[in-house]
C-alpha cells in the first residue's frame, strides 16, 4: 500500500522555531520538506556526525556533520512580520488560497515564488 503524502503546515524556506528535543528554541531555516515521512531539513538544527569511510576519492575518510531530517509536527512556523510562532490558517484572497497568521493576522508570503 502507497501512503498518500500529508500537505505540511510548513515549505521550503520558511523560519521555523524548535518546540521539541534537543535543539528546542533555536530557529532556522526549512532547506528540505519531505512530505511521504513527514519531515523537515533545518539548516542548524539536528546535526548528527558520521563515520566516513576512506575510499579512492577520499583518501583519508573521517567525520563528516550535517543536519538530520526532524518530524515536522515539532517545528513552530515563526510569522514574518510579527516574529511570533504561530498556527497557520488558510483564506481566499483574490480566488487564491494563501496561508495567514493567526496572531496579527498578516498573510505569509509563499518564499519560492
Amino acid at each position: 500500500m502507497a501512503t498518500e503524502p500529508t500537505p505540511l503546515h510548513v515549505k521550503r524556506g520558511d523560519t521555523v522555531k524548535i518546540g521539541q528535543g534537543k535543539d528546542r528554541n533555536k530557529t532556522g531555516r526549512v532547506l528540505r520538506v519531505q512530505p511521504k515521512k513527514s519531515t523537515i531539513i533545518v539548516e542548524g538544527i539536528n546535526i548528527v556526525t558520521k563515520a566516513i569511510k576512506p575510499t579512492q576519492d577520499n583518501q583519508r575518510g573521517g567525520f563528516e556533520k550535517f543536519e538530520a531530517p526532524i518530524h515536522a509536527s515539532k517545528a513552530l512556523l515563526v510569522c514574518p512580520s510579527c516574529g511570533k510562532t504561530t498556527r497557520l490558517a488558510f483564506k481566499t484572497v483574490a480566488d487564491k488560497k494563501v496561508r495567514f497568521c493567526k496572531k496579527c493576522d498578516a498573510v505569509i508570503e509563499d518564499n519560492l515564488k
